[in-house]
């Protein structure tokens, strides 16, 4: 049985990415080949070589909100810190709070001098907090006017520039993360992709804080996932069960994508069809893929499910082997470093 700790691997401070490079598609990549455990050190715009007419390339267009506001609760004057995890119903959300002890039932906590105001409304475990807004207007803009990019907890530098954790092709409002598989692709290199006649699809998942949570239980059996929501369209089904018919791979950009397309095909024994809903599927060593054929992916922290699911692929050998050499090699790790594809 495989425990928390066979997924662990030393990881040097320095080699975490504290900032995007200049130029998103000049990362590292590298490629394992979950057979053999061969890998091979390329640049990431070599992905084309590995992209072939027919196949379709599948990414999750979600978009991070800036979901870390900074507030005073009205009756003390303290300050407050929410973080918007989940949106339930209308404007109740659930939210991460900080200091919790300070927001208990009934506390109102403002925000941009009123323009934005919280109610708590049911205390959760782990600081968590159920809150219901008030404000005028759109709340989307005014999110945007007083929220900041909630970035990971290991980076420690500042964002110059909150695009850059964003995918250039976000879309879909919703998510607390990015999914970073996808900061890599510029509007040119998937122009390239497309122009070697490989489709491009999108669904979403809206990434939530769980995605950073450590596992705290010793067998991962004993694990529970947090659950997302995720949504795929007729079209992108259409599309993708036409690859499938015709021999080509699905390819998929990132965990968070993989874990969507599983759930699907889970679901309806193997087929893609239009779907959304919840999801908590949690892809580890023993778990038979059912859709995804490659996928390219960044590099996680230890003793992460994002760890357990590349190594329900590609082997834990394999991919803890990969790992090390990234970590000889200097490659950048975590979410503004560099890839990995896995075929």
């Amino acid at each position: 049985m495989l425990t928390t700790k066979d997924f662990d691997f030393d990881l040097p401070e320095e080699l975490i990415a504290q900032t995007p490079l200049e130029n998103r598609s000049s990362s590292k990549l590298l490629i394992l080949d979950k057979e053999t455990g061969k890998v091979e050190d390329k640049h990431f715009t070599d992905i084309l070589d590995e992209l072939h007419e027919g196949d379709a390339l599948v990414m999750n267009d979600t978009r991070v909100l800036p979901a870390r506001l900074h507030g005073i609760k009205t009756e003390t004057g303290a300050h407050i810190e929410i973080l918007l995890l989940k949106n339930t119903e209308n404007d109740r959300w659930e939210t991460l709070v900080k200091p919790a002890k300070k927001a208990t039932v009934g506390n109102v906590i403002s925000f941009g001098d009123g323009r934005l105001t919280a109610t708590v409304k049911e205390e959760l475990t782990h600081g968590g907090r159920i809150i219901d807004f008030s404000y005028e207007g759109i709340f989307l803009e005014v999110l945007e006017s007083l929220g900041e990019m909630p970035l990971p907890p290991y980076i420690k530098e500042r964002l110059e520039d909150s695009e850059r954790y964003q995918t250039v092709y976000a879309k879909e409002n919703g998510s607390a993360a990015a999914p970073t598989a996808g900061l890599h692709f510029t509007q040119e290199l998937l122009e390239q992709i497309k122009a070697k006649g490989v489709q491009l699809v999108f669904l979403t998942l809206h990434v939530g804080l769980g995605t950073f949570r450590p596992v705290s239980v010793d067998s991962i059996e004993d694990h529970e996932m947090h659950s997302e929501f995720y949504r795929l369209t007729e079209e992108s089904a259409a599309a993708l069960t036409a690859v499938q018919k015709n021999g080509g791979k699905i390819v998929a950009v990132g965990t968070t994508s993989i874990r969507t397309l599983e759930t699907i095909g889970t679901k309806f024994n193997g087929e893609l069809k239009a779907d959304s809903g919840w999801t908590d599927i949690f892809i580890s060593p023993g778990y038979k893929f059912k859709v995804v054929d490659a996928f390219s992916t960044n590099f996680h922290l230890p003793k992460s499910t994002l760890v357990m699911l590349v190594s329900a692929f590609a082997g834990r050998e394999h991919v803890l082997a990969a790992y090390q050499h990234a970590v000889d090699e200097k490659y950048r790790f975590f979410s503004f470093g560099d890839a990995m594809f896995v075929k």
